[in-house]
């Protein structure tokens, strides 16, 4: 049809496209492929976004050809499924001429008959540099403490409304030590406070900086910053392998919020800390789950897939957290919404294609130093054992002889001339023998049968693969599996040593592993000849008057002095005292320190890709930052190392509209449960609106004026008179903002679950402090296909803060993973606060429940008066909510405490809202 539409138009008169075209779009395109909608990301009423085309195809109009012009192609289709538009109204016959007609003749649109004009996306306030803000003038001149309360005000002001009264000073101490620390205050530091509370704000000052000085503070705001991260302690997906030395990336955040690194630093660390000395911060750019080798498809377009899908999720990892955009929306079309393109994102992954999912030595330097020392001591150790294999009983001597151990067996027997000695294997415990070396030693302690000595070796057969079990690997002086021959048949086989020239020898070593890696393939069963002058084999050694087997496949050889004379026995222990040294220090050594950080490697080439379809490659692509944003890039070649240094570079310029802003949102979602912007991730068009956009660009450039102080931006916030209101309740307030948006009082919030594991763990004085360090476990297990069973009675590591949890992804704990604590598989930009039944049955029925309450009933009573219980209650309210009970309190808990015990008044008060809530 198509071709007989052409031949009856080849003459017709020219197409103009505002008279014949754009009334066929209007009819028939618009809904789907106009300003509201752009569905498959086509829009037809604007000319630059008609010729991109749509995420299924390239240019959707080839100028002069009709044959290569997608737009014929889908209204001249035969198949439904694909005819455009879709439907039971197709194009007519006219319509389909006239639209071919004017592809054919170039296809003529021209500039400024469009009847929609295309939205600028970069005019969206995020995206515009931080505006040079004035500090605004208020009303009500007395309330303010900072420039932070004037922002505040001016815009309570212009709604209406009025702050609340301050908190206090007992609510504003719990309240600020909770969220600072994720603690409570102690007795005597509330004591301390309200004794130091005056006319000025001198004790708060005090206070601020001396919860900022704790340890406890970096605990509590790392948390916040694994949420955003998707820190966890295994891999994910179905079969969740634990990931154990990722625990590294955790202390290390900790440690950098407690030193208050600045943000821009702390920014690059972890992006590039390498090169920085900071190996463990690299960690945050492989945090999220990742595919192991095992669990990808052999074939290349699944491991093509797979790479993409891990590249990807650095990608996300950077965008959202230090950026605030969905960068990863591009992967497969150009951003539906932010000034974001699939040629953006691509350039992004460039950066990082050379970053793969692994462990990584915490310091190369000291690694290198550790192996070569062990090395050292591994040979000197070597010497030892050929020492301590003179007091070896002789073979078939009628004394029993140590049992068989896969690293090292010596057989020492009357010494004997010749020149040839075979060993011959019989028996093993597993699949075909292996021997990683096969020493022959004279009186003296050489080693005769060396390949550098002269002498030769062959064999009844060898397994062999590319440099691994070859026969000349039996001589070669080198230990371990990887240097070691394997026959090729099962249970048996024998290699024979031709020495260089006959000599006198009295001890033959071997071992199936001098490493102590593997026990397998171990000889049981063996035979020893040595040939004489005429050929004729004679047997000196086997394994007879062996101990029984001894499998394990790092166990010391056994010691023993039996047979020995007084002498002997002396000398042998000395060198055995010397042998067990050497093994623990070689020990020490070999347990170099692991961060899983990632490796770094010769970049993959990125191209973009089709529908972000790996196996549709398209133009190569160079590290180059978001157009829209930057015009730094690199060439295509550029070493791994400088593309991350680069792109660390671009993020921390003070310049970057977003970085600032984004951090300083954190920080204050964190002291008021939302930020100025809801969502604390995504600064982008569909991101929601700042209610203090000048407050938020003001902090920000603070922020970098003190050099990325975090600590000074926390001081800038927790010392306004914003933070020390109230939260009392106004109706005016609630009626024109019951969000509490602006601030008009302080938003009371449900501790996160870890603050109240802790809390509780503080409380009943079982809290260990012990920072840093592998995870402790909350499940049975930590890794693997399914089957957590919960632990649900703690001791030792268990009672250390809950940071310190060894996290399964997607695997909540059992009694706080029901209090939203998220479980590593997303970013949690904020965490939502549910209240759901499970919550108080978990709180109040609990294991770690009752054990605390009975921890801390027994705490009360060694504090105060054993037999007076007014004493004891009193103690419980001052401890658990940092105040005094009242009477009427007193009198209610009398009862309850004299008929059930101290430890359910205990109990009671760690479910209460006052217990639960920061005030």
């Amino acid at each position: 049809m198509l071709a007989i539409i052409l031949a009856s138009h080849a003459s017709a008169e020219v197409v103009d496209f505002v008279r014949d075209v754009r009334p066929i779009f209007e009819k028939h395109c618009y809904s789907c492929h106009g300003e509201a909608k752009q569905k498959s990301g086509l829009r037809l009423d604007i000319k630059s976004e008609a010729f991109k085309g749509g995420d299924g195809y390239g240019e959707l109009v080839v100028p002069g050809s009709v044959d290569d012009s997608p737009l014929i192609e889908l209204v001249t289709s035969d198949d439904e499924y694909s005819r455009m538009p879709p439907g039971d109204h197709p194009l007519s016959d006219t319509e389909i001429t006239t639209l071919t007609r004017w592809v054919e003749q170039d296809a003529v649109w021209p500039d400024g008959v469009d009847l929609a004009v295309l939205e600028d996306r970069l005019d969206h306030w995020s995206f515009k540099p931080l505006a040079d803000v004035e500090v605004p003038d208020v009303a009500n001149q007395a309330w303010p403490r900072n420039d932070v309360d004037r922002f505040v005000l001016a815009r309570l002001e212009q709604a209406g409304l009025r702050p609340a009264p301050p908190a206090d000073p007992r609510i504003w101490l719990r309240r600020v030590t909770l969220d600072l620390t994720g603690l409570p205050p102690t007795p005597d530091e509330m004591t301390a406070f309200l004794n130091d509370v005056g006319d000025d704000d001198s004790a708060y000052e005090a206070a601020v900086d001396r919860l900022l000085q704790s340890p406890r503070y970096g605990e509590r705001w790392a948390q916040h910053w694994l949420d955003v991260v998707r820190y966890a302690d295994t891999h994910g997906f179905e079969v969740n392998t634990e990931r154990p030395n990722a625990w590294p990336y955790r202390d290390y955040v900790i440690d950098a919020f407690n030193n208050d690194t600045p943000y821009d630093q702390f920014i690059r660390e972890q992006i590039v800390g390498d090169a920085l000395d900071q190996n463990a911060a690299t960690g945050f750019l492989i945090t999220a789950s990742v595919l192991l080798p095992g669990q990808i498809g052999k074939d290349e377009p699944s491991k093509r897939l797979a790479r993409q899908d891990s590249i990807d999720e650095i990608v996300v990892n950077i965008s959202q957290t230090f950026l605030g955009l969905s960068v990863g929306c591009a992967r497969c079309h150009d951003h539906k919404f932010d000034p974001i393109s699939q040629h953006d994102y691509y350039a992004m992954q460039a950066f990082v294609a050379g970053v793969e999912y692994a462990d990584r030595e915490l310091d190369p330097a000291d690694a290198k130093r550790r192996r070569s020392e062990s090395a050292k001591l591994k040979s000197e150790l070597a010497k030892l054992d050929n020492q301590l294999a003179r007091f070896t009983p002789l073979a078939a001597s009628g004394a029993t002889r140590p049992a068989i151990n896969s690293r090292l067996n010596t057989d020492r027997f009357t010494p004997v001339q010749t020149k040839r000695v075979r060993f011959t294997i019989h028996a093993t415990n597993k699949l075909e023998p292996c021997i990683d070396e096969l020493e022959i030693f004279d009186g003296e302690g050489n080693n005769l049968a060396l390949a550098s000595r002269g002498a030769t070796v062959t064999s009844s057969g060898s397994k062999t693969q590319k440099n691994r079990h070859e026969l000349r690997f039996l001589n070669d002086g080198r230990y371990g599996n990887s240097r070691s021959w394997m026959s090729n048949q099962t249970g048996k086989g024998w290699v024979e040593v031709e020495l260089a020239k006959t000599a006198e020898i009295q001890r033959i070593a071997w071992g199936r592993d001098r490493e102590g890696k593997f026990a397998d393939r171990l000889a049981t069963e063996y035979t020893i000849e040595v040939a004489d002058e005429r050929g004729e084999w004679t047997r000196v050694a086997d394994a007879s008057d062996r101990a029984p087997l001894d499998s394990g496949k790092s166990k010391p050889l056994a010691f023993s002095t039996d047979g020995l004379s007084a002498d002997e026995a002396a000398e042998a222990t000395k060198l055995n005292d010397r042998r067990s040294e050497l093994e623990k220090r070689i020990a020490r050594l070999s347990d170099i320190p692991r961060a899983f950080a990632g490796k770094f490697r010769t970049p993959d080439a990125i191209h973009l890709l089709r529908r972000g379809d790996p196996e549709q490659p398209e133009d190569l692509v160079a590290p180059t930052v978001l157009a829209s944003f930057g015009s730094v890039s690199l060439p295509a070649d550029a070493p791994e190392q400088q593309r991350r240094a680069v792109l660390a570079d671009w993020i921390t310029d003070p310049a970057n509209p977003l970085t600032a802003r984004v951090m300083v949102n954190r920080i204050w979602q964190g002291h008021f449960g939302m930020g100025i912007v809801e969502t604390a991730s995504d600064f982008g068009r569909m991101g929601t609106k700042p209610t203090h956009p000048e407050l938020l660009d003001w902090m920000a450039r603070q922020f970098i004026d003190s050099g990325w102080s975090v600590k000074q931006l926390h001081r800038e916030i927790i010392l306004s008179a914003t933070y020390r209101q109230s939260n009392r309740f106004d109706e005016d307030g609630f009626a024109s903002d019951a969000d509490g948006r602006l601030l008009w009082r302080f938003p009371t919030r449900r501790l996160d679950a870890e603050a109240i594991r802790d809390a509780m763990l503080m409380t009943s004085g079982r809290l260990d402090y012990k920072m840093g360090g592998r995870g402790f476990n909350l499940f049975n297990q930590r890794g693997g296909l399914s089957g957590f069973t919960p632990v649900e009675s703690f001791s030792g590591d268990g009672l250390r803060r809950m940071i310190y949890a060894h996290k399964v992804r997607r695997e909540r704990d059992a009694v706080f993973g029901a209090f939203d604590c998220p479980d590593g598989g997303q970013s949690t930009a904020r965490r939502i606060e549910s209240t759901t039944p499970i919550q108080a049955l978990n709180l109040f029925n609990s294991r770690f429940t009752l054990e605390q309450s009975e921890a801390f009933a027994t705490r009360v009573k060694s504090e105060s008066n054993a037999d007076e219980l007014e004493s004891q209650i009193r103690r419980v309210y001052q401890i658990a909510l940092n105040r005094e009970p009242a009477a009427e309190e007193v009198s209610d808990a009398m009862p309850v405490v004299r008929d059930y015990g101290l430890q359910s008044l205990c109990r009671a008060l760690f479910n209460s809202n006052e217990f639960l809530f920061l005030p």
